[in-house]
């Protein structure tokens, strides 16, 4: 396949609900959508996940702007490609920038499932014909954040995140244990803490947490070692996985017994299979992060969870939860905790084209 043009969208979305972490609170979403034109006028579609602010990673949308106007781009309008795994090699000149090769990544695997007439899960090796949904619950008010947990059971989501952060932690978790002792509950650190915090983060081992996501600083793969052997609950690594390297050197450490693998985090769809055969064979827990999309991604996300290691619900909830209309047609449902897979060729959902273009900030054609 030829990429003949690529556009980007820009767009901003409000959250429903304000979504506050560690880092702060997020109410707008800043977005980029990507869509790849190959010579016979077929269309693929990725997003760019970037925050507006580097509080997640290092990463922006005005970062990912230049990098993919200036580097990307270039380096793929007109290139023969015979799989998208050949992207790495135009990728393999600029270092990071993950987030933005995502964007790009996954609507070539979109394109190329495409042409395949095939469904993208079935393009990357997917196995499950439906996928389990989580859900995060935000840092807030306890009682809120137990109405929020009791709505989300009524919806049947089968895994509950809570964020917490010094201050708002043991006691957190200790009354939302109380109320719910049978949840399926993980905490999420956001890299607040560090090894001095060990004897507190020991402490929540009382509360049978299925895991402890991202409890150290965002890069390291060290100290979440030296942690792992001081408690029982299980450490989920994060931000600290950008790489298939990186996800090999923390399992190799054992700083890792479960990945989150974000798509956007660590550079696309390419990657996120590597980490995920390299997983399988290593007998390490995986789940499908979210970060605040569009359906665009969300619909990524659902193809990448049906392969066979991602046993454990991913962060894949409803488009109702956050965008009073998303971007796709049908949006993202989640039916008893469930999320059907669609059979559609490449992501299965219709992107609504006219939509995006009415809530556009700005639209950039790129041809050679």
């Amino acid at each position: 396949m030829v990429i003949t043009e690529i556009n980007l969208y820009h767009i901003e979305m409000s959250l429903l609900t304000p979504f506050s972490t560690s880092y702060g609170t997020v109410k707008d979403r800043e977005l980029i959508l990507i869509e790849a034109i190959d010579e016979n006028g077929l269309s693929g579609w990725g997003e760019v996940v970037a925050f507006s602010t580097p509080w997640y990673t290092e990463e922006t949308i005005e970062t990912c702007t230049h990098i993919l106007e200036t580097f990307l781009i270039p380096s793929v309008l007109n290139q023969m490609l015979e799989h998208p795994r050949d992207l790495q090699k135009h990728f393999a000149p600029i270092k990071r920038n993950n987030m933005a090769k995502a964007g790009l990544d996954c609507a070539v695997w979109d394109l190329y499932a495409k042409r395949l007439q095939k469904p993208l899960w079935d393009v990357l090796g997917g196995t499950r014909s439906k996928v389990e949904a989580g859900v995060v619950v935000g840092i807030d008010q306890p009682d809120k954040m137990k109405e929020k947990i009791r709505e989300h059971l009524r919806d049947g989501y089968k895994r509950f995140k809570v964020k917490i952060k010094p201050g708002m932690d043991y006691e957190l978790i200790k009354v939302i244990r109380e109320e719910f002792p049978e949840l399926p509950l993980m905490a999420d650190a956001n890299s607040a803490y560090t090894l001095q915090d060990i004897s507190l983060l020991k402490r929540l081992d009382d509360f049978n947490l299925m895991m402890i996501e991202q409890p150290l600083q965002s890069d390291d793969i060290i100290d979440h070692a030296t942690l792992q052997k001081a408690i029982k609950t299980p450490i989920c690594l994060d931000e600290s996985i950008v790489s298939f390297d990186d996800a090999r050197k923390a399992i190799e450490l054992g700083g890792a017994k479960i990945i989150n693998v974000k798509v956007g985090r660590v550079g696309g769809l390419t990657e996120a299979k590597r980490i995920h055969d390299y997983c399988v064979d290593k007998e390490i827990g995986l789940w499908v992060g979210g970060m605040l999309e569009s359906g665009v991604s969300r619909a990524h996300n659902v193809a990448l969870a049906t392969l066979p290691q991602f046993h454990i619900p991913g962060d894949i909830s409803a488009s109702a939860r956050y965008w009073n209309k998303d971007v796709i047609m049908p949006e993202v449902t989640v039916d008893n905790g469930d999320i059907t897979v669609l059979n559609g060729p490449g992501i299965g959902y219709e992107v609504d084209v006219d939509y995006i273009k009415k809530i556009a900030k700005k639209i950039v054609a790129y041809k050679k």
